[in-house]
């Protein structure tokens, strides 16, 4: 039996809000079961979100106009750090992250108190929307490959992150992007990303997340990472962790259209890049030894990785085309297999992140 968390002091709990007035409220009491502290942003709302949320008791900071999660993210992790607390749990105002598993995600932070935990909904494939899914294994592939390590779940945001952690890195996106950009620099900068199976709660939830322009964003940040990453590991041997905070990528980050500009660049010779890093993997481990080390751990070689980055566009074929056939009656789970077999866990036990296994 899971011993129960009393209230802690170094960690609080916080709520990027917008328009959920009708379950923050809830959401931020739940929270209080277990924490001492919880802070909630109202991002620009237009329904009283911020006015509930100060009712159910939570420190509340009034953004004038939505300006997204990733930049609300910042907002609190900022007051948390000026608060005094040393960690934080990251959870949704909707209820599609249940309060009562907030003392599994703080049993896990104890064990592992620099490590940020990230609870997974992987396991419950039955209660998550298909298309949902599919990008979700298609996200963690690719953000694994850049973090250095199997991360099961990277699209949930019910987490813990431990603030001296965020402090060693700039945050330089926005919006959802924000939360795959702090596991991807907390990765590849030797961190362990460990992770709690938790509830996946969908049903009539209304999310803000926007399939197209959300995954799109991500993507594309995603692919903008790859370039530096893997020149810094395919001319310096030994070198699997390329992070450091205000490095090149992160300059181009904060000049906005330099960085715009630069994920039109990179996504539009991702493939070909793929094929050359390819080369540069057999051709220069001749003179350098081992170079793309993170890889080379890996045991596959760099096949697999250029076969997932040529099949992108083939995915998104396939997935238009089950839609169009949907229309007419025809339904097709093409996608899903094939999903499965050229996104596979590469990992094996070779990678620092854990499954946090507690008894319920």
């Amino acid at each position: 039996m899971l011993e129960k968390v009393v209230l802690e002091d170094k960690i609080c709990v916080i709520i990027p809000a917008y328009n959920v007035a009708d379950s923050i409220g809830s959401v931020v009491k739940g929270a209080y079961q277990h924490v001492r502290m919880v802070m909630v942003v109202d991002d620009g709302s237009g329904d009283g979100t911020g006015k509930n949320a100060l009712s159910a008791g939570a420190k509340v900071l009034f953004i004038d106009k939505n300006r997204g999660k990733g930049n609300a993210l910042k907002v609190l992790f900022k007051e948390a750090a000026k608060q005094g607390f040393a960690a934080v749990i990251s959870m949704d105002g909707d209820g599609q992250h249940n309060p009562d598993e907030i003392p599994r995600l703080i049993h896990a932070h104890k064990e592992n108190s620099g490590n940020i935990i990230v609870g997974s909904r992987m396991h419950s494939r039955e209660n998550i929307p298909r298309a949902r899914f599919n990008a979700m294994h298609v996200a963690r592939f690719f953000i694994s490959l850049a973090a250095n390590q199997f991360i099961e779940d990277t699209q949930c945001g019910y987490r813990v992150y431990p603030l001296a952690l965020i402090q060693r890195m700039a945050l330089t996106q926005e919006k959802y992007v924000t939360e795959s950009e702090i596991l991807i620099k907390a990765g590849d900068m030797g961190v362990t990303i460990d992770f709690v199976r938790i509830g996946a709660i969908y049903g009539e939830i209304h999310s803000h997340f926007r399939p197209v322009l959300d995954v799109s964003a991500i993507t594309a940040y995603i692919i903008s990472y790859f370039p530096l990453k893997f020149f810094t590991e395919a001319v310096v041997p030994g070198k699997p962790y390329t992070y450091t905070k205000g490095n090149l990528r992160d300059w181009i980050a904060r000049h906005k259209l330099l960085d715009n500009l630069f994920k039109v660049i990179t996504a539009v010779i991702g493939i070909p890049m793929t094929v050359i890093c390819l080369i540069a993997y057999h051709g220069l481990s001749i003179l350098l030894g081992d170079n793309f080390i993170s890889v080379r751990k890996l045991g596959h070689g760099f096949y697999k990785i250029t076969l997932a980055a040529l099949l992108l566009p083939v995915i998104l074929v396939m997935i238009i085309c089950e839609k169009l056939l949907s229309y007419i009656g025809i339904k097709s789970r093409v996608v899903d297999g094939f999903i499965q077999r050229f996104y596979p866990h590469l990992w094996g036990d070779r990678y620092p992140g854990r499954y946090m296994k507690l008894d319920e």
